[in-house]
């Protein structure tokens, strides 16, 4: 066995032969990526799954996420009305705050999973629900695929 200390494709000599790594998802971010957190931060990373169809309803966190799809294609709206689609393979962050709000959604057929990597204050919620932008129950046109 060998690990990558410097995410090259070179390969160090390997470690003891009780040190193992398993890689759990890979995944790009484009335009990089920029993270900021104040204070005692606690880091939760989670799998997230969501069935075809199902949808998160509208919440927003209190620190920056680092989201790797691992399958699938999430389907997010954003609280300006912004549709971001990210298909399996890619990696985003999520910002912090209750401006952020966002919902995301499962549009296509297969389930999609998600490692979701949280940098909260300590003792925060992963998430904290909210009302949709504009919509007081978070409701929407039935004529909006995104909320079927």
């Amino acid at each position: 066995m060998t690990i990558r200390h410097d995410g090259g494709s070179a390969a160090r000599p390997a470690a003891d032969p009780g040190v193992a790594g398993q890689v759990l998802a890979v995944g790009t971010a484009e335009a990089g990526l920029a993270l900021r957190s104040r204070g005692r931060t606690e880091v939760t990373v989670q799998e997230v799954t969501l069935a075809p169809g199902a949808a998160t309803g509208w919440h927003y966190h209190r620190g920056p996420l680092i989201v790797v799809v691992r399958s699938g294609t999430l389907t997010r709206l954003l609280a300006d009305g912004t549709r971001r689609t990210a298909a399996a393979g890619t990696a985003f962050v999520e910002p912090a705050g209750r401006r952020r709000v966002h919902l995301g959604r499962n549009l296509g057929a297969e389930p999609v999973e998600l490692l979701v990597t949280y940098l909260l204050p300590a003792g925060s919620p992963l998430s904290r629900p909210a009302a949709g932008p504009g919509r007081p129950e978070g409701g929407a046109p039935d004529s909006d695929p995104l909320w079927r």
